[in-house]
Formats: C-alpha cells, sequence, structure tokens
C-alpha cells in the first residue's frame, strides 16, 4: 500500500509539474511578445521624438511664413485683403502637411509618402461620396477668396440674410447681424447666389416719399425740400439731388425725394432720419399738410323699425 500511494504521489506531481511547465511557457511566449514590443517600442522612441520636434520645426515655420506674407504685402497698394487671406490658409496648410509627411517617415520605419497617396487614391471615390458638401464648400470658399466679391467689414445681403461680414472661411462666411446675431452661411450658398454687397462703393443714394395734400402747392413744398437739401452738410451736390412727383394716391400727391452721402461721413439710416424731420417741421411751418387715410361714415336716418312696418304693408 505504501508503494502504490508513493506512486500515485509521484504521478501526480509529474501531471502538476507538466502542467505548469505548460502553463508557464504559454505565458513566456506572451512575456516575450510584450518585451519585443516594449523593446521595439523604446528604440523608436528618440525617433519619435524626432519627427515630433520636426512637426514643431514646420509649425514655427508657418508662424514666420504669415509674418513674411504679412510685412511683405501690408504695404503694397494693390494688394487684396482675400488673397492674404488664402495665401495665409493655404501655405500654412500645405507646409504643416509637409511636416507631418516628414515626421511620420521619421516616426514610421518602411513608410513612404507613396504608401500614404495610394492609400488615399484606393479611396477616393468613398470619401468623395461622403465628404461632397464639405469639398463643395471648400471649393466655393476659396473661390470667394480669390474673386473676392466682398470683404471682410462689408455689409452684404446674401438669400435675405443681411450683415456684416466678420469672417471667410474655407467652409463658411460668418455675418453679424443688425441686432447682434452670428449668421453662418455655407461657402456654396455664397457663391451661387445673388450678393448685394451694401458697402462697395463709398457714395450711397438715399430716397423717401412724402405725401402732401391735393390743396397744397407742389411747387412751394418741391422748393422746401431743394433748399433743406441744400443746405445739408451731409447731402452731395454731385449727383444732384432730386425732388419729383411719383404718385397722385387716394389722399395725396407723393413726393420721391432721393439724394446722395458719403458713407464714411455718415450713415444712410442717420440721413434720412435728419431730412425727414427737416421736411416735416419745414412744412409745419410754411402750412404744408401731410395728410393721412381718411374714411367717410354715412349713418341712415332710417330706424329698423319703420324698414320693418313699411314692408309688412307692401
Amino acid at each position: 500500500m505504501a508503494q502504490d500511494t508513493s506512486h500515485l504521489l509521484q504521478d501526480a506531481s509529474k501531471k502538476t509539474t507538466q502542467a505548469v511547465l505548460e502553463h508557464s511557457s504559454k505565458y513566456h511566449d506572451a512575456y516575450t511578445t510584450i518585451d519585443k514590443i516594449m523593446d521595439s517600442f523604446w528604440e523608436r522612441v528618440p525617433y519619435i521624438c524626432i519627427a515630433i520636434a520636426v512637426f514643431i520645426l514646420f509649425w514655427l515655420l508657418t508662424k514666420l511664413f504669415k509674418l513674411f506674407l504679412s510685412k511683405t504685402l501690408e504695404n503694397r497698394s494693390y494688394t487684396r485683403q482675400n488673397l492674404v487671406l488664402v495665401l495665409n490658409r493655404v501655405g500654412t496648410s500645405a507646409i504643416l502637411f509637409f511636416g507631418f509627411l516628414i515626421g511620420l517617415v521619421i516616426a514610421i520605419p518602411g513608410f513612404t509618402p507613396s504608401q500614404l497617396m495610394s492609400a488615399l487614391g484606393i479611396g477616393s471615390v468613398a470619401i468623395g461620396f461622403a465628404f461632397k458638401d464639405i469639398f463643395q464648400n471648400l471649393l466655393s470658399g476659396l473661390l470667394i477668396l480669390l474673386s473676392e466679391p466682398f470683404r471682410i467689414g462689408d455689409d452684404i445681403v446674401c438669400n435675405g440674410l443681411e450683415g456684416t461680414v466678420e469672417d471667410i472661411q474655407i467652409r463658411a462666411t460668418f455675418l453679424r447681424s443688425y441686432d447682434g446675431r452670428r449668421i453662418v452661411i455655407p461657402n456654396a450658398t455664397v457663391y451661387t447666389s445673388a450678393i448685394t454687397v451694401n458697402t462697395a462703393y463709398q457714395r450711397r443714394r438715399c430716397e423717401f416719399v412724402v405725401g402732401i395734400g391735393y390743396e397744397d402747392d407742389v411747387k412751394k413744398a418741391k422748393d422746401i425740400i431743394r433748399k433743406i437739401l441744400d443746405e445739408n452738410r451731409n447731402v452731395l451736390s454731385q449727383p444732384a439731388f432730386s425732388v419729383n412727383v411719383t404718385a397722385l394716391a387716394d389722399f395725396s400727391v407723393n413726393l420721391t425725394v432721393r439724394w446722395w452721402v458719403d458713407t464714411t461721413e455718415t450713415t444712410i439710416a442717420a440721413s434720412a432720419s435728419e431730412i425727414q424731420e427737416h421736411v416735416m417741421v419745414s412744412f409745419e411751418e410754411h402750412g404744408i399738410s401731410i395728410p393721412y387715410p381718411v374714411r367717410e361714415v354715412k349713418v341712415s336716418n332710417v330706424t329698423p323699425e319703420l324698414s320693418l312696418n313699411k314692408s309688412s304693408d307692401a
């Protein structure tokens, strides 16, 4: 019995030892693989640091490029503001992309830019369909910046949206509305829509309509308005102002007043308000009325009871 027990114990110990060795060999392979990965990583750490340093160097080059561009073009009389934006954004993007490629070549062994280009070529069709709107807005943004239909700071109207241009980015154009809200319009919409640039020219025409009574002297009213326009320092002499009868309305003779102002000295709203106030005061002083709609109500003297009696007699 003692010998059988010892044999059983020996067999059990051998099996246990074999199982432990098998498991340890498996873990040993895993540990070996992890050690190899860590060794290769620590071997590439200096190259990754060099790649990061190279990318930072190219990022600093973009700052120098912007500074050089601003110093070179800021004093040129022919410089266009949007062209500077295009050169800034396209130039800095190209420099950063070139630095990124160099960093990948340094950090990843065996990597070449041709591999990236081939990968992009394989997925170009799928990317094109997925990012169609993004590419359309990007191309429209570049064309807007190059053609320069308006500049930053201009007041424009696009698709019924009106405001001051704050920024023209590659994807969208940013407006600040007159009530202090931000409006973001995709560049594709801006490029394909009709745009009104309110501040394209310094000289702008102002206009308003005023009505006088049929019993008033039209010539006298026109002379009063012409005198007001002639004495106002913000009204330009050229192009000449005008006061014309444009409508014989139901309650008034309508006079349309037009004049031109320099927007660097005053605004259209301020000039229109000033002229209309003077016209109202002068008309009151000279006895010229500004009529308003009058309704005439006729009341019949026949009472309902009397009309009912007449109908019953009939």
